[in-house]
């Protein structure tokens, strides 16, 4: 008890403008947040990089793209200047094996795989139809990916599009794709530009139907209905509230996506229809080492491991990205 009334004794003896003071109102003050300044993409990047395998897999993308596009770009343009210019009036330089290769011409890192029919370079070979096929796979890839999202968010919004749109896609899914492109080509004619064609004429449309499906789930909810009262238009609607939310939906098409499209180009040139005999692709290096793939096995192996390699690191960067691009993943 004396303890306590010696305390209040010091309180009151203190002067009281000491203790209190007047707090001005600021109303900039009362508008700002406590909270850590929170930064999507910096979170999605946070994510993606706390897996060490999504290192492992970038690097060899990176490694793969270096030899696609800055080798590779040293190398002849023409599938067939390897044939004319590499050996080919000189038998004993066809078909040898990596050893022999070396015992021939000398250690070069561009005989590490041997020679083919021709004495051509097999790494050569490959990484020129490397840089082909990936190309091809990403200019399609950002052709199909731009047209559908935009497509698919007004098929989500306009009932007037969703009629037409709907019919059209029930038409054009029911015939198979594949068989689409293969008959495209046949009737355009080969070349890179016209495989590109084939591959984008209605490559959009099962992104933009699933993009509709996503938007009509989304638009609905409480709050993009109190942004419509308040008098957002569709447009800042869509590009605000909608498409954001979809970001990890989107991505995780471009994953698979990508490979798809080398997927295609390697079938058909598999079987014969192509970007053209001229033209150096992965699928057409595949189609032309599988003729002697018993006698010389890295004629058709090698391209078919860079092929398979591209796919899956692709696949793989692609889903880990799109699982990191879920804002659920970033508590």
């Amino acid at each position: 008890m004396e303890n306590e009334e010696l305390l209040k004794e010091e309180i009151t003896s203190e002067d009281e403008s000491k203790l209190f003071q007047f707090v001005e109102e600021n109303p900039d003050a009362a508008e700002k947040i406590t909270a850590p300044r929170y930064s999507y993409w910096k979170s999605v990047l946070r994510v993606f990089f706390k897996k060490k395998s999504n290192w492992v897999a970038l690097a060899l993308f990176v490694l793969i793209l270096i030899l696609t596009y800055i080798y590779g770009s040293t190398l002849p343009t023409n599938f067939m200047d390897y044939k004319q210019n590499e050996n080919v009036t000189i038998p004993l330089t066809h078909n040898l094996t990596p050893g022999e290769a070396f015992n021939e011409f000398g250690f070069s890192f561009k005989y590490i795989l041997g020679t083919g029919n021709y004495g051509e370079a097999l790494w050569q070979h490959i990484w020129k139809g490397a840089e082909m096929s990936l190309s091809l796979a990403f200019i399609c890839g950002a052709i199909n990916m731009v047209i559908g999202v935009v497509i698919g968010a007004i098929w989500g919004f306009s009932k007037k599009v969703d009629i037409v749109m709907t019919e059209v896609y029930n038409v054009i899914a029911n015939i198979p794709y594949i068989l689409f492109i293969a008959v495209f080509v046949m009737v355009v004619g080969s070349g890179f530009w016209s495989f590109v064609l084939a591959l984008t004429i209605t490559g959009w449309l099962g992104i933009a139907y699933f993009i509709r499906t996503q938007v009509l789930i989304i638009r609905d909810r409480e709050y993009n209905l109190a942004s419509k009262c308040l008098g957002t238009n569709i447009w800042k609607l869509t590009t605000k509230n909608i498409l954001p939310f979809l970001t990890s939906v989107i991505v995780t098409i471009l994953a698979t996506e990508i490979p798809s499209y080398i997927s295609y180009e390697v079938f058909l040139s598999y079987i014969g229809i192509g970007m053209g005999a001229d033209t150096p692709s992965l699928g057409r290096l595949i189609e032309y080492g599988q003729k002697s793939m018993t006698i010389y096995p890295l004629q058709f192996w090698g391209p078919v491991t860079v092929a398979a390699s591209i796919t899956i690191i692709l696949y793989v960067v692609g889903q880990n990205l799109a699982d990191a691009s879920d804002p659920r993943t970033h508590m």
